[in-house]
């Protein structure tokens, strides 16, 4: 079953006097952590904190969060994480969350009786996502998430299908 809370990014410092955070994204980027309201504290859903401004910067979210005015409040929570409810986020048309991707086994697309292995890391390398998988016999292979390459994902089914580059096994 899918996580209803998922890890958005852990505070990575401040952003000026006024209690501003400076959040590192586990999303793709920091534009996607800026659509969203209420955060929580927790992967619960129980301790929630309105978002009252949101900017990308860099490689970093700007996050001001309600009750945090200064820079010594923002101080202390440095290191901390904060989470989104998944029915917030919008993705778009074949986007996943990586938390649904991940132990989807990974099978031939034209013989689904041949698995590669499972999912179980992304990189991000900027021209394409690269997919780290887990061989049966324990070693890693690496898959360029490409057209040619990944054919279908059904996240329900936790399955990926993809035809392999000569060569990759």
């Amino acid at each position: 079953m899918a996580r209803e809370y998922l890890e958005l990014g852990a505070i990575a410092g401040t952003h000026g006097l006024q209690g501003e955070l400076r959040v590192n994204p586990s999303c793709d980027s920091p534009v996607f952590c800026c659509q969203f309201q209420c955060l929580y504290w927790d992967g619960e859903g129980k301790n929630a904190v309105k978002v009252t401004g949101s900017r990308p910067h860099k490689n970093f979210a700007l996050l001001k969060l309600e009750g945090i005015i200064s820079i010594e409040q923002a101080q202390v929570l440095q290191s901390k994480k904060l989470f989104f409810r998944r029915a917030d986020a919008m993705l778009e048309e074949g986007q996943f969350f990586i938390a649904d991707l991940l132990g989807c086994a990974v099978v031939d697309h034209d013989d689904e009786s041949i698995c590669y292995g499972e999912l179980c890391d992304v990189s991000f390398t900027g021209a394409n996502d690269v997919w780290h998988i887990k061989r049966p016999d324990g070693s890693e292979a690496l898959i360029p998430v490409i057209d040619d390459v990944v054919k279908d994902v059904d996240v329900d089914a936790r399955k990926v299908r993809i035809t392999p580059l000569p060569g990759l096994w």
